[in-house]
């Protein structure tokens, strides 16, 4: 049930603006941010909640989480039942939730079925943004099967392709590809994914590796934008990622191995990068143990020292940088340590941006996420620090952030300041 709540006496985060703004009063009626202001706001049905000496700040927004990854071994992970890694992902949501994102885009593997979950209260967690199954040529980076497995047929109808284990399905040839992506628009992808470049959860195909060719990601990019949606690719060399976003692709996934040339080409072109750099720190940290092959454990360096460059090279572009994580199985808990990693390039604030209003404009929901102004869906993090001078604040499992709301709903509560 959605009440009237004020926060009052908050240090208000604008990620706007370059401080915070103090002693500031938010009133949340309705799942929306009535109104914001530096005068006390009188409303005697509200719920108040005094905040004084925390910081007030809109809900995080993770661009790139596999939702359904509840192994590191993805090839493993395609043969569990269906219904254990479904209830396998409840937790995973809720934890994503209680660390304060409360927008999360799928990056490939979870559907509609997943935002009706969410959305009906079934299961706790962030609001979603689904793929549903990501696109992947045969050999490609969604191809999970070893070398010595056929495929019986060329438009991906295959066993491990319709589990709901598979991130992706396989797909080849213009004509099937924009099947594909009329399917998973009709299943209720928000917008779709497609692998641009080779991986390293993926058993045999290089990181360097193209993906679809140039016709095929064309005609993606088409369909998305016939339904009024977009691309969103894998990629991560040079030159995967020039030709994605000269065939028209919006935001690149992890791009840790961009060059200045192609960094200003997608300034030019306005696309976005979704770099996911916890993910190389986790899995070369801990992914054998937790069942990472090893031929991906090798590829794991050839991207991971590249990552910290490719944000300067990104920031002197000009290129606007969202966030991500892309997390598998058990070190999805490692979500918040994106910031950590991201302050040792870019400031607080940018950081803070990338998971807020660049996030926002991503989505398409620059009015209504990623800052709390009238109108916005009221998702409100409450936070013991300053996350404008230290992200550390916002790390872990959500120990600083002692409240969180989802549109107008307070969904953790630890400061029992509610009356």
């Amino acid at each position: 049930m959605t009440n009237t709540v004020l926060f009052k006496n908050a240090n208000l985060l604008d990620p706007q603006r370059p401080e915070l703004l103090e002693n500031h009063h938010i009133l949340v009626e309705g799942g929306v941010v009535r109104e914001v202001s530096d005068k006390p706001i009188h409303s005697p049905s509200a719920r108040t909640i005094d905040v004084k000496g925390k910081t007030v700040m809109p809900g995080l927004i993770d661009l790139h989480v596999h939702v359904i990854a509840v192994e590191l071994n993805l090839s493993r992970q395609v043969h569990m039942p269906n219904v254990l890694i479904t209830l396998r992902s409840v937790p995973m949501l809720r934890g994503m939730l209680r660390r304060g994102f409360t927008t999360a885009r799928d990056a490939g593997g979870a559907g509609f079925a997943f935002k009706q979950a969410v959305e009906s209260g079934l299961a706790q967690g962030p609001r979603l943004f689904v793929s549903g199954r990501a696109l992947s040529q045969t050999g490609g980076h969604g191809d999970m099967r070893a070398r010595s497995d056929y495929l019986m047929s060329n438009d991906g109808a295959c066993a491990t392709c319709v589990r709901v284990g598979a991130l992706a399905r396989v797909v080849d040839g213009v004509d099937a590809v924009r099947r594909a992506v009329r399917e998973e628009l009709q299943m209720g992808a928000d917008q779709i994914k497609i692998m641009a470049s080779g991986g390293v959860a993926s058993p045999t195909d290089p990181v360097g590796a193209f993906g679809y060719s140039e016709d095929e990601i064309r005609a993606i990019v088409e369909e998305a934008r016939g339904r009024g949606t977009y691309v969103m690719a894998h990629a991560y060399t040079a030159e995967a990622i020039a030709r994605a976003v000269r065939c028209g692709v919006r935001t690149i996934e992890h791009g840790n191995l961009v060059d200045a040339p192609t960094a200003e080409l997608m300034a030019q072109l306005g696309a976005y990068v979704v770099p996911t750099l916890v993910t190389y720190d986790a899995l070369a940290n801990e992914g054998e143990s937790f069942g990472l092959p090893k031929e991906s454990v090798a590829k794991v360096a050839s991207v991971r020292e590249a990552g910290l460059r490719s944000l300067e090279i990104y920031k002197t572009a000009g290129v606007k940088m969202g966030y991500g994580s892309d997390l598998l199985g058990e070190s999805q808990r490692l979500q918040s340590d994106e910031f950590r990693l991201r302050a040792e390039v870019l400031s607080p604030a940018e950081a803070i941006a990338s998971a807020t209003t660049v996030a926002a404009e991503v989505l398409g929901m620059s009015e209504r996420l990623g800052r709390l102004v009238p109108g916005a869906l009221a998702d409100i993090l409450v936070v013991d620090g300053n996350p404008l001078r230290d992200v550390g604040c916002l790390l872990g499992q959500g120990e600083r952030i002692p409240l969180v709301m989802k549109e107008g709903v307070v969904q953790f509560d630890e400061l029992g300041t509610v009356h």
